[in-house]
């Protein structure tokens, strides 16, 4: 059962002065405690694990210089390694590597970006694509949604909404202040007028792909679950129709839910 809580949310916009005076202090404190911290740390690593404490220890810190990089060098790198319309570099919460995989992803890279991109590749196979991370705070550049996958029969139920074209999967817009199971459960209610089972929820995993009808560079993020559920499911016709869909109609489901039916097929539950 997944009752997890999100604990992220949307950076409030703050007064520019504290901004500049925050850093300052963190300059100064970084300064006059990181050193003594830093040798602090490399003997306990070594004391509780030998090698392998010092490597976990390093690698964290690692992390956190590469996140720095990405933040207090966001503008340089937006210029240099992307096309316009990419992914942007900046999210605190996020490594160098992850956004330069979510470019790779997206062929928005520029000559120089592709050239660091190979770099990374030849000293780390696919280092930036296996760096990509699907649990970074939200940002402008990430809609954040969740999904209900229900199959039977290896046929996927979706919803064919009224005046359009595309096939749309269960599901709605993430809230950082309630938990995926909480918010699905309660749209499901809303849309479908079923009641999904919460201790029978399974977490499938995290698809990312560019939005459609968005620009250039702004993704969605779907994270997916399974759940039983029980009562007569109908919806309301003014909202579309329930359908059942198969493989072959991957072409007419957004970008994003194309991974999802790549991942069903390439698990052998959808036909």
């Amino acid at each position: 059962m997944i009752l997890k809580k999100q604990t992220y949310k949307v950076d409030k916009k703050v007064n520019p002065l504290i901004g500049i005076l925050l850093f300052f202090i963190s300059i100064f404190l970084f300064i006059l405690t990181v050193p003594l911290g830093f040798i602090y740390g490399i003997f306990h690593g070594l004391f509780k694990k030998g090698i392998v404490g010092l490597g976990e220890y390093l690698l964290k810190i690692a992390i956190s210089i590469d996140q720095l990089g990405n933040v207090g060098m966001q503008h340089l790198l937006n210029l240099l390694w992307i096309k316009k319309g990419g992914y942007k570099f900046g999210n605190r919460d996020e490594t160098i590597s992850s956004a330069l995989g979510r470019n790779n992803k997206l062929g928005t890279l520029t000559k120089f970006g592709s050239a660091i991109d190979k770099l990374l590749d030849f000293l780390d196979k696919n280092h930036s694509l296996n760096s990509i991370d699907y649990y970074i705070e939200p940002s402008e550049e990430i809609l954040d949604q969740l999904a209900w996958i229900h199959i039977v029969d290896k046929k996927l139920l979706a919803l064919r909404p009224k005046e359009k074209t595309k096939y749309m999967l269960p599901g709605t817009q993430k809230d950082p202040k309630v938990s995926d199971v909480m918010v699905l459960t309660q749209k499901i209610m809303e849309d479908w007028n079923i009641s999904l089972d919460i201790s029978s929820f399974e977490y499938i995993g995290v698809f990312e792909a560019q939005a459609d009808g968005k620009r250039p560079g702004i993704l969605v993020r779907k994270t997916c679950y399974f759940s039983s559920y029980s009562g007569e499911m109908s919806i309301d016709p003014e909202l579309g129709e329930i359908v059942w869909l198969r493989y072959q109609d991957r072409k007419n489901v957004c970008e994003v839910d194309t991974l999802i039916f790549d991942f069903l097929k390439d698990s052998d539950q959808l036909f």
